[in-house]
């Protein structure tokens, strides 16, 4: 029944679909970014989070010119800090290889840095009508449980198997943004991970998952991996009412954001900030632990409080003094964020 797919679909966002989101607009440039923004975090979050972005850079031309600071500073908080800087990037060639007009199609579209074939394939779809096929995570999910496809969804053979079964499926040119919203609507808002809502899903007649119960079983979980623990000690220095943040390198984990220099160990952070930062200090008590759990770690941060003793000058041109307004205003990771605002900091 793959003729009636596309049909059924349709006839069920038309009412039940989600219509009010903002970036459902032909503006390339606000699809791209809300593309980006949503991948690995939910629409609620993202937000708010657009909505600034948009404020400070309505178009690629302001975001290719924006300092790197300012677009660090519109993303903390949003995480997966790559696509930031792959968004900043982006940006930069849309304007130096594309003349300043965000590139149409898809195979323009995936040069871009931190785009994939699918987030191109979307963006195409809901700025250009462009008849290309989306397989994000959902769209993976609605397609193994309706065609009953068994096997790890990660692997090459069944991915390509996806891909030409997502690209058989698709309606007519001109009803693709509608198609595309609602095939990613359906894994979001039915199809769910957890719990199949399937007596209000339009794929419930031919859903082979659902004939034999198998809605728990499609796709095949991914074997689950002990999440490794990570343990460092962040000093939060002050001079004053002032507080040093170092900026992190442009890569690996909060890359290009402001942070607090850390060290191994309470016992020898006197000597090792001497030594990097050519400046004494002296502890003060540490506060509780924090846990800030990654993806693929989890990391316990111990708060160690600090003052600056003497009036030595910092040798390192990575670090900076900010209050503590300058500091929630700029670039900085959620468990730093968490710092700054206890009543006791």
């Amino acid at each position: 029944m793959t003729d009636s797919f596309a049909e059924r679909l349709l006839a069920w966002h038309a009412s039940h679909g989600r219509h009010d989101l903002p970036w459902q607009v032909s503006d390339p440039y606000r699809v791209w970014l809300s593309e980006i923004m949503l991948q690995q975090t939910q629409v609620t979050t993202v937000i708010p989070y657009y909505a600034r972005f948009l404020a400070r850079c309505p178009t690629v031309a302001d975001l290719a010119a924006a300092p790197h600071d300012d677009v660090m500073a519109l993303w903390a908080g949003l995480g997966y800090y790559t696509r930031a800087r792959n968004l900043h990037a982006a940006a930069k060639k849309v304007m130096s290889d594309f003349g300043g007009v965000f590139p149409q199609p898809p195979e323009d579209i995936v040069t871009l840095p931190g785009v994939g074939r699918s987030t191109a394939a979307a963006i195409a779809a809901f700025s250009f009508n462009t008849r290309s096929a989306i397989l994000d995570g959902n769209v993976k999910r609605v397609l193994a449980r309706w065609a009953g496809i068994d096997g790890n969804i990660a692997s090459k053979a069944i991915e390509t198997r996806m891909w030409d079964l997502a690209q058989s499926l698709l309606p007519a040119s001109q009803e693709m943004p509608a198609y595309t919203q609602a095939i990613m609507d359906l894994g979001a808002t039915v199809c769910t991970p957890k719990k199949s809502a399937c007596l209000t899903c339009p794929m419930q007649e031919d859903c082979v998952a659902r004939r034999e119960g198998r809605q728990l079983e499609l796709p095949a979980p991914k074997p689950k991996k002990k999440i490794p623990e990570r343990q460092t000690v962040m000093l939060m220095v002050r001079d004053g009412e002032r507080i040093l943040l170092e900026q992190r390198p442009p890569t690996g984990i909060w890359g290009g954001l402001w942070a607090l220099p850390e060290t191994p160990s309470t016992l020898e952070a006197e000597a090792d900030f001497a030594r990097r930062y050519g400046m004494n200090i002296a502890l003060e008590p540490v506060l509780p632990e924090l846990v800030h759990v990654f993806t693929h770690f989890r990391l316990t941060i111990t708060p160690q409080p600090a003052h600056v003793v003497g009036a030595n000058a910092l040798k390192s041109d990575q670090t900076r003094w900010f209050t503590r307004h300058e500091a929630l205003a700029a670039g900085i990771p959620t468990p730093l964020r968490k710092l700054l605002l206890l009543p006791s900091v």
